[in-house]
Order: C-alpha cells, then structure tokens, then sequence
C-alpha cells in the first residue's frame, strides 16, 4: 500500500512550532533593519516535522510504502494520503485534498496532528464530500491503530496518544532534504535534528495549545534518547539536535542521565532545549553544558505580572530571570527568549515595558510574539468575540488578528516591527552577546577577521576593530 505524506512550507511555515499549532516567519516590515531580521530567519532551513519523521518509520514497521511529497498541487497516486496543516498552511492543504480526492475517489484521506484535533468538528463538516477522516491524537498512534483506523467510517476518530513513548521506532529522516537541516540561532554545527526526551506540559497557560490534548508529561529513558542520537549521526550525519520537549529538565535526574549519556557518544554533537528558568539549577546547566548544550529557549512573554496571573501564567522573579540569562552567558550557553505583546489590554507603555525588560535581560537572541488566539485553547474561547481576522494564513505570531481595546492592529504591528529593530540594533546586545553570536557574525566578515576568535571577555566587534 502506498501512503502519500503531503506537506508544504509555503506561507514560511514551521510546523513543529507553537505545540503544533505552527507559526510563520518574521515579515521584514520597518525599513533595511527590519528585511535584515528577516534575513536572519530565512537563512535557517528547519528540519521537517518530526511527527513525519516518525511516520515514515511507522507505515514501513506496517509494511507499507511511504512517499513524501513536498508542495506538490498533484502528488503521486497513492491508497491513502495524510495531511499535517498549520494554521498558517490550512487552506493550502485544504485545496491540495480537494484536489486529491477529485482524481482519486476511492483513496483514503486522513488529517492529523494539532490543527486536526483543535478544529476536528469544523474540519469533520467543511471535508464531508470530500470523505476526509480527522485523527485526534497523536499520529504516531497509527502503528497499533492502523487497522481500526482503515477499517472505520467514522469522519473523525479519537486514536489518542502514546502511553509508552520508548516503543517509538526512530525517526526516519531519509524522504526529506535533512543534510539542509539548520537552525543558526542554537547551532553552528549542521544538519540539524529534532528530537523529544518527553512530550506534554504540566502548566496551565490558558493561551498555550502545548496542553490541548493532555495536560501531563510522558517521559522516554534517557537510553532511548541516546540511541536515537547515536542512529541520527551514523545514519544521517546530524550534528546538532534541537529538543522539542516543552519542559526539559522537569525530571531532573532524568536529564542528567542523559547528559551523561550524550558525553559517551562516539563523537561531540550540540544540542538545545526548551524550559522554564525555574527547572534549571546552575550544576545541572553545566552538566548540560559540558555535554553539548548550546542554546536554551526560555519563555518570558511580559514582566506584567498582572498580566500573567491573567493568562494562567506562572511568573517568574524578575531578578531570577535576569540572573539566569546572565549564568547561560558566563558559561557560553546562548538564550533564546520569548516576549509576547499584543494582548486585548495592551497600551503603547504596556509594549514598550516588554521591550524595555527584553533589553534589560538582554538575551542572545530575543523572539517578539504577537498574542494570537489558537483555536482549542481557553484564551480563544475568552477572546472570540474579540477576533478580527479568522484567516488562518495570518496566525504566524507575526501579524495582528485581535481587536484591542487601546491600539489599532496597524498600531500593533508598527511596534512589533520596532520591538526587533530596537532590541538587536544597540551597541549593548553586541558587546554582551559578541562572543555567543561569533560563529553567525564571522560568516559576515572578511576572512582577515573571521580567522580571529574572539576570546573569553571580549566581544566580536572589539576583535573586529582590533583586526
């Protein structure tokens, strides 16, 4: 049997992001400095969805024939075809399985992941001629559904989740173009992998879509992570790996078994995760660290605490964050933070506090979010009658889509541009940030300069002039 995977990154889509949901690209408003942002972002090439990844390995475990097919408006003919839509691809993929079935009527179509499960009855309505099938769940589940699932004409179908995650085979990457495979902001080594210790989110953020489908954590043995890591280098060559686990590190010992397992892999490899500052302790960074840790992302969002007591946030000391950033920076471990502005309160002063603090903590890398209602969380079920623009294509975390009770969106997505431009065009962020961004700065000077590393203490702009 052939099973046809669908996907496409039109609308610059990257799919892992945003628990699923996925978002876009920065769109390089603001004048040169904006389209320079924008050049830092479309220099990476993000790795395919790892939920694909997993079911290519799964349909050849079934013995079946998978064929990836990557923004093909006539894919190749096949017995079922699987969509994986973002918010931001839906109404591509939702034309492609119009097309699909048009010239293959007796084919089976399903439609999985995030999107899928937050909006199944919708979807379940605007596919019925189509005969589409929406899976809740996770895909992966098909390899002891798979039967049931082929078997059953119900439009949507609950397959629920993985109970053992070590039972997942590995990863197969071999469909996709995974030596292009990078994300500059965490490595400089390439290609880059995901890859997961453990899914799921034991916080309660009513914005967050990470918590839709359940709201605990499942854990792999660090043995299996390892191994997964080991089979990525000698199958593949990867030679970074970015964790896609919420919140690494909420089983301590955990973690620090797989450093320890990571350090006795055949060669040195980069890594980086996603967590809350407060899963962090200065020894378990360092173990990290020295087995490989480049690049932590961390979610700050606003230091309106009132704001995040709002949202179902658990907020953080500012001190404890600045304090943290700081440590990361000491011991060479780049931080990627997540501000987020744009919520139904907002004031130009609300914006500019965000800012403000993003300059104050002064991160490695600092990403501005637009508050965008993902649909299947308690905050689009709050503010739905606050949304002024139900097109999906426009829910990339970069563009407006909210009513505000004090800003227009216009007003919005001006200082969302200048959140960026003023954030990464300071003599400070260089002179803190040097030494972490030199590996992306070197590719941009002659080679008299680049040939120089700046060492411990100075900044690439200080090796730079010196040169």
């Amino acid at each position: 049997m052939n099973v046809v995977l669908w996907d496409t990154r039109r609308n610059n889509a990257q799919k892992d992001f945003a628990g699923g949901m996925g978002v876009g690209m920065h769109p390089g408003t603001g004048g040169i400095r904006g389209k320079i942002i924008r050049q830092m972002y479309l220099r990476d090439y993000r790795p395919t969805p790892l939920n694909f990844a997993y079911l290519i390995a799964v349909i050849k475990q079934l013995g079946h024939t998978p064929i990836y097919s990557l923004d093909q408006p006539q894919p190749p003919t096949a017995d079922v075809y699987i969509f994986n839509p973002a918010l931001v691809t839906l109404d591509i993929e939702l034309e492609t399985i119009k097309s699909v079935r048009s010239r293959n009527p007796l084919a089976r179509i399903f439609v999985v992941g995030q999107v899928a499960f937050a909006l199944a009855e919708s979807l379940a309505e605007s596919l019925l001629e189509q005969n589409v099938t929406i899976l809740k769940g996770e895909p992966e589940q098909l390899l002891t559904r798979w039967d049931d699932v082929m078997q059953s004409t119900d439009s949507i179908i609950d397959i629920g989740s993985v109970s053992d995650l070590n039972t997942l085979p590995n990863p197969d990457w071999s469909q996709f173009q995974y030596k292009r495979f990078r994300i500059n902001y965490d490595f400089w080594r390439f290609p880059t992998a995901y890859i997961q210790q453990s899914r799921g989110c034991t916080f309660k953020c009513n914005y967050c879509p990470y918590i839709m489908i359940e709201s605990k954590t499942r854990f792999r043995d660090p043995e299996a992570v390892v191994e997964e890591m080991r089979f990525g280098m000698e199958r593949y060559g990867f030679e970074s790996f970015k964790f896609r686990d919420p919140l690494f590190g909420l089983n301590r010992k955990k973690a620090l078994t797989l450093a320890e397992g990571i350090r006795k892999l055949p060669r040195k490899i980069q890594f980086s995760i996603e967590t809350r500052v407060d899963l962090m302790r200065e020894e378990t960074l360092r173990e990290l660290k020295d087995a490989g840790l480049t690049a932590i992302t961390i979610g700050i969002e606003t230091p309106d605490e009132a704001t995040l007591k709002r949202y179902s946030r658990v907020a953080i000391n500012d001190d404890r964050q600045r304090d943290f950033v700081a440590l990361c920076r000491k011991l060479g471990i780049r931080t990627v933070a997540g501000f987020m502005v744009g919520f139904p309160g907002d004031t130009r002063q609300s914006i500019w506090d965000v800012l403000n603090y993003a300059r104050l903590v002064n991160p490695t890398y600092a990403n501005f979010n637009i508050v965008t209602p993902y649909p299947g969380t308690e905050f689009y079920n709050e503010v739905e009658d606050q949304i002024e623009d139900h097109d999906f294509s426009k829910y990339s975390v970069y563009q407006p889509v909210m009513k505000y009770e004090n800003l227009t969106s216009a007003e919005v997505a001006e200082m969302h541009g200048k959140c960026f431009e003023k954030f990464y065009f300071r003599a400070r962020y260089v002179k803190q940030n040097g030494l972490l961004l030199w590996p992306q700065l070197r590719r941009f000077l002659p080679k008299s300069f680049s040939a120089v590393p700046p060492q411990s203490g100075e900044s690439a702009g200080s090796v730079a002039k010196a040169a």
